[in-house]
């Protein structure tokens, strides 16, 4: 007996929201790995809240220093009016930090959006292509690892900003340099999966009856490469993260009176330390620290999920638990998955 229409039939059956990349990943999860992502979808969303809700959430404006009452004070303790204290400058940190996440948030989309776009293309190109286009693409690929994330990021922003940034302007100096860096990966993995789909039946039909190359690459290549784009998104989004702070951490970011940045704030708050003044560097650091936390848990849950083994050890402890018919046909199902 075939099981591979079995689980066809049960695909075809669930509703189109559970097969999104990570519902249907957790779905397949058990045990600690479910842990894992679900304690990354839970500071990832709280992240993606706190950026959507920023005008909602933050009382203060990212560069106010004073309201009907007067100035803020300056390096004020957390408490009363503010919640996470005030910075040498008289900036609200609690506002601060939410208004810190929308900047964050169009950084990683600005950035991962163009990486996926120009990979994506030259992944299929150079792959189904091939011959000297894919050799000289493929050298260029490797040759761009060699240039630091960071390096990039600190030339862009002089040449577009001249190191002081206005909001796009820092915003366009961190997403190109992260553009530049992470084109050879999704380069890389497009590539690799066209080569393997244009030697598949499909491929070599749609040759026969007449279709064109890009209407290869386009219809019946592209859908079937891009399957592992969100594992991808997900690493890389922090990396995003990672290099717009530490792009304000030394000096080449956003300006206080542009955009609210968590890196920015952090150099800012070197001088604070020594004074004892600790909550306009902790805060700032934390939102950092869970929200590349959050994205890396649960980009390295779903790598691990993409695994078939983890799948099959699922199903056969799911046939362990009891009687039931569905459960006492895991196990078989799981020995012809592994093999």
């Amino acid at each position: 007996m075939s099981i591979e229409p079995t689980m066809a039939a049960e695909n075809r059956r669930e509703p189109w929201f559970r097969r999104l990349p990570v519902l249907s990943h957790f779905n397949k999860s058990v045990g600690l790995q479910r842990g894992m992502l679900v304690a990354g979808l839970i500071l990832t969303g709280l992240f993606l809240l706190t950026a959507i809700f920023a005008p909602l959430i933050a009382p203060f404006g990212f560069a106010q220093i004073s309201d009907a009452e007067g100035n803020f004070p300056a390096q004020q303790a957390p408490g009363g009016r503010h919640l996470l204290g005030t910075t040498v400058g008289g900036y609200d940190v609690f506002s601060r930090v939410v208004w810190g996440a929308q900047t964050a948030v169009l950084v990683i989309v600005v950035a991962v959006i163009m990486s996926i776009f120009i990979g994506v293309i030259l992944g299929l190109v150079s792959g189904y292509i091939g011959g000297w286009l894919d050799r000289i693409l493929v050298v260029i690929a490797d040759a761009v690892y060699a240039f630091p994330s960071l390096l990039v990021a600190i030339v862009m922003a002089i040449v577009i900003s001249g190191g002081r940034s206005s909001l796009w302007g820092g915003i366009l100096a961190a997403a190109i340099s992260i553009t530049v860096v992470f084109i050879p990966q999704y380069f890389r993995v497009i590539r690799a999966e066209t080569i393997r789909l244009k030697a598949e039946p499909f491929v070599e039909s749609a040759k026969v009856v007449g279709a064109s190359n890009i209407r290869i690459m386009s219809r019946h290549i592209f859908k079937n490469a891009t399957r592992t784009l969100p594992l991808i998104f997900t690493l890389n989004a922090s990396e995003a993260i990672l290099t717009l702070a530490g792009l304000g951490f030394l000096g080449f970011g956003i300006e206080p009176t542009s955009a609210a940045e968590w890196g920015f704030d952090l150099n800012k708050a070197l001088a604070d330390t020594t004074s004892g003044i600790w909550w306009t560097g902790v805060f700032p650091g934390l939102a950092i620290v869970l929200t590349v936390v959050g994205l890396t848990l649960v980009g390295e849950s779903i790598n691990d999920l993409n695994d078939p083994r983890l799948r099959g050890r699922k199903k056969a402890i799911s046939g362990k638990g009891g009687p039931h018919p569905a459960g006492t046909q895991a196990a078989p199902s799981a020995e012809v998955s592994s093999s």
